[in-house]
């Protein structure tokens, strides 16, 4: 019998990264460390309001942070808000195990 874990934050997470434009910023962030919006549009290469709107999404997943710093904003991914991911692949992970154990089981029963 499958239980489900918490969902909302999973949920939010998986439709946050199901863009390839906004994995593309979270795993740039990840890898390059705080970044400005300016510097995020570059390496995008999509519109600055494009690239806002993207970042604003993954603040609600709350894969990312961001800081004023003048008329800058700068931004830091959070990759440990990917924990409702792990959690739900951990989840299913034992799931299939069991199955694949009572698979084996029974496959064993069945031999001469």
């Amino acid at each position: 019998m499958v239980s489900f874990v918490p969902q909302a934050k999973a949920n939010l997470v998986f439709r946050a990264l199901s863009d390839p434009t906004r994995r593309a910023i979270f795993e740039e962030l990840t890898r390059e460390g705080e970044q400005t919006v300016h510097a995020l549009t570059r390496f995008a290469g999509v519109s600055q309001p494009a690239v806002s709107k993207h970042l604003t999404v993954l603040k609600q997943a709350k894969l990312v942070r961001h800081r004023r710093d003048g008329r800058e904003t700068h931004y830091r991914s959070r990759p440990e808000a990917l924990e409702p991911i792990a959690d739900w692949l951990r989840h299913y992970s034992a799931f299939w195990r069991e199955r694949f154990d009572k698979l084996e089981e029974v496959l064993e029963r069945m031999e001469p």
